[in-house]
């Protein structure tokens, strides 16, 4: 009875002690995240070890409209955390025998253009493509990243592009095209949706019962977080519409990814031997090993949705997420069996700068410091160079046909810009002879190119697109000639010679489609009128542009009607080198 009640003893004390370290524990791991805590977007966190999650919470909000709190049942979107799954479900299908990673991708998607050298389903995983970026391509074609953006449109778009960003296999470039193409040729060789093959072959057998591809943005996600991004000092709500899947929109929670995560060691989906080659880094066509990026102490490397290097020791297998303002990381220890999964819905969440720290509360014991570099560069004091670039010169309109988009180019108060019809006006800063840095969403280098002294064009990259070619608009000289012909005319008061610049049919509107009249009678009588009854009638274009078949002005007329004067926009479109329309814009005083 005594040792009975020593044992007894001994086991209430090691359950006080247990629960004074778990406590702890939680203590420690609650300060790390304490900046997230409250009435702000937030945070949920997941550790795994040996398939269990040994630690799950969230913190913050999931809709600060409602007060809603993050807890570890909350759904993210993930944003490029998603590739990791679509690369797996390849591997799915290679292992079934209905695709191989040598596959020509034009076998399956067959509108793409024929390149000089066979682009291969393992290039789009390995983001040695060449592909052009879809989210470069469509913010360069005037598009918003918080449009509507659909995988057809993207698929439309990709099929259009003449080059590539360099020779497929030679190179590592991030491309979120190719694993939205991956997602495509998972849809016809399956025959299913994309969302629809991951549910049934991974979510699905993993019990990952709050995790969907989310393929149509109008579609209800039970729990799920709202994504925000402050703007001084208040957050605003940052807007996602994309119905594309495989790059991105994969939704999840916590709980589920550490499913996914134990899957790596205990597979329920997949095999051992998939596993292994999936976790392996992938090569360049030369078999030199793919290269995410360089730092002072190691490479990087790229192993298909995921990023392969040591942390202090351990080897990693880590990727990130970022879409609208939601944030996550999912970073696995695999020799150690333990994972850290940080999903946020906050632009300003610390990714690496929590992951780690969090790990490292478990891991210390395994953990082995590193020395940093910490050698300085000198730092250059080089003078800022003045450039003899005349802006004036690079003014006009620059088409892209792969693009199907335009650009002017103009000056504006002493400073270079460009406009688009979908876009607020974007400031060009000098940065060499003909060369421009600006910001569309993402920034770009410019650079105007020349033949015969004369600005013909201009090469635009971001981060996905090199070298994007845009071509100078030429004016119709015909077209031109007949409209300073009209306006000679107008200022003679001249009726023949006014009424000759005009196509039979033409028609006269009140901008934008308020039509006054139509024909060259109902233009002899309008205008032999006021010609009669403003003798000092005068009209001076004060900015013209030109694009294709139709000519803008900016008109100053004054002696109309006596002394009243107005400023106008004219919209001349033509046809047959004749005026066949007129759009007129009175400018308000």
């Amino acid at each position: 009875m005594k040792y009975l009640s020593f044992f007894i003893l001994l086991v209430i004390c090691n359950n006080k002690l247990f629960a004074q370290t778990e406590s702890k524990l939680e203590t420690q791991i609650d300060s790390l995240f304490s900046e997230y805590s409250g009435n702000t977007a937030g945070v949920a966190v997941a550790v795994v070890q040996d398939g269990k999650t040994i630690f799950q919470k969230g913190y913050g909000l999931a809709n600060l409209e409602y007060n809603l709190p993050i807890n570890t049942t909350t759904s993210f979107n993930v944003g490029s955390v998603s590739k990791q799954f679509t690369a797996f479900a390849i591997y799915l299908l290679q292992e079934e025998g209905k695709i191989s990673l040598e596959d020509d991708v034009i076998k399956y998607i067959p509108e793409l253009p024929q390149y000089d050298k066979i682009i291969k389903i393992k290039h789009l995983l390995a983001h040695t493509s060449g592909l052009r970026d879809q989210w470069a391509l469509l913010t360069l074609a005037g598009w918003r990243l918080d449009d509507v953006i659909t995988e057809n449109q993207i698929l439309k778009l990709v099929s259009k592009q003449k080059k590539l960003n360099f020779e497929t296999g030679t190179q590592f470039m991030y491309s979120n095209t190719g694993y939205t193409l991956a997602a495509v040729i998972i849809e016809r060789v399956s025959g299913k949706s994309f969302a629809q093959y991951c549910q049934e072959n991974i979510f699905n057998p993993l019990k990952m019962t709050n995790t969907l591809f989310y393929d149509d943005y109008n579609k209800l996600i039970k729990n799920r977080a709202y994504s925000y991004e402050k703007v001084e000092g208040n957050f605003n709500k940052r807007t996602l519409s994309y119905t594309t899947v495989g790059a991105t929109s994969l939704f999840t929670t916590v709980e589920d990814l550490a499913k996914w995560v134990s899957n790596f060691h205990n597979p329920l989906v997949g095999n051992a031997k998939l596993i292994k080659k999936f976790n392996e880094i992938s090569y360049l066509d030369d078999n030199s090993p793919v290269i995410w990026a360089h730092t002072p102490e190691q490479d990087l490397y790229y192993a298909k949705g995921q990023l392969s290097y040591e942390y202090k020791g351990l080897k990693v297998l880590s990727h990130g997420g970022h879409d609208a303002g939601f944030r996550a990381v999912l970073t696995r220890f695999p020799k150690k069996e333990f994972a850290v999964i940080t999903l946020s819905n906050n632009e300003h969440y610390t990714t690496i700068e929590k992951s780690y720290p969090l790990a490292e509360i478990f891991l210390k014991d395994y953990l082995k410091e590193t020395k940093k570099d910490t050698s300085k560069t000198n730092p250059d004091n080089t003078e800022e160079k003045p450039y003899s670039n005349q802006l004036n010169s690079y003014e006009g309109i620059y088409y892209n046909e792969e693009l199907a988009t335009q650009y002017q180019v103009k000056l504006k108060d002493g400073q270079l810009v460009m406009t688009h019809p979908r876009l607020d006006d974007i400031s060009l800063t000098e940065t060499g002879k003909n060369k421009f840095d600006g910001i569309n969403s993402f920034a770009f280098e410019l650079e105007f190119f020349e033949a015969n002294d004369k600005i013909e064009g201009f090469y635009i990259s971001n981060f996905g697109a090199k070298n994007m070619q845009f071509d100078k608009v030429k004016p119709t000289i015909k077209e031109v000639t007949s409209i300073d012909q009209q306006l000679k005319a107008y200022n003679n008061r001249d009726i023949n010679a006014f009424l000759d610049t005009y196509h039979e049919d033409i028609a006269i509107y009140n901008f934008p489609n308020q039509l006054l009249g139509k024909g060259k009678e109902f233009l002899r009588t309008t205008y032999q009128d006021l010609f009669q009854k403003s003798p000092n009638l005068n009209c001076l274009v004060t900015s013209r542009e030109v694009l294709g078949n139709t000519i803008i002005d900016q008109e100053l007329v004054t002696g109309f009607y006596g002394d009243q004067s107005l400023e106008a926009i004219a919209i001349y479109k033509m046809k047959e080198g004749k005026i066949a329309e007129v759009y007129f814009i009175k400018k308000e005083e």
